[in-house]
């Protein structure tokens, strides 16, 4: 049984493993309509070599820079706190050389930070494109609302 999720944001879609033939095609498309030889092989080829590394990029977004909230554990990237851990998320100011939740010395690019204070009173950051949705939901979950 696994627990309701009560916020969740993934790392990236699969969309862009798309690219990489999109173009090849269009490659493809541009040499069919002008005069010259044809590489038919070497676009299939680079179409398959660009959405293999992006489909590499890919899951490492949604394995490194995804967040889930569940009733009892926060997921940044790599790292779970547990949400008993966690005593508040309102009024929590960033504090310099605050540790960064998910393995990482700084935040994601394109996301927020999320300060938490810890029950021992250490405060971590913590991060997500919708810092407002992550600390309502937490704030929630915790009784601050």
């Amino acid at each position: 049984m696994t627990d309701p999720v009560l916020f969740a944001e993934r790392g990236s879609s699969w969309w862009p493993v798309l690219w990489g033939p999109a173009f090849a095609l269009a490659g493809l498309l541009f040499e069919l309509l002008t005069p010259g030889p044809v590489h038919a092989w070497t676009w299939l080829l680079v179409g398959g070599a660009l959405a293999a590394g992006a489909a590499v990029w890919v899951h490492g977004r949604r394995r490194l820079v995804s967040v889930r909230l569940t009733p009892d554990l926060l997921v940044q990237g790599r790292e779970e706190l547990a949400v008993s851990r966690i005593s508040a998320v309102a009024e929590v100011g960033p504090q310099v050389g605050a540790r960064v939740l998910g393995g990482s010395w700084t935040t994601p690019k394109g996301t927020a930070e999320v300060p938490l204070r810890l029950a021992d009173g250490e405060v971590v950051l913590a991060w997500a494109r919708d810092p407002a949705g992550l600390s309502a939901a937490v704030a929630a979950r915790i009784g601050e609302a």
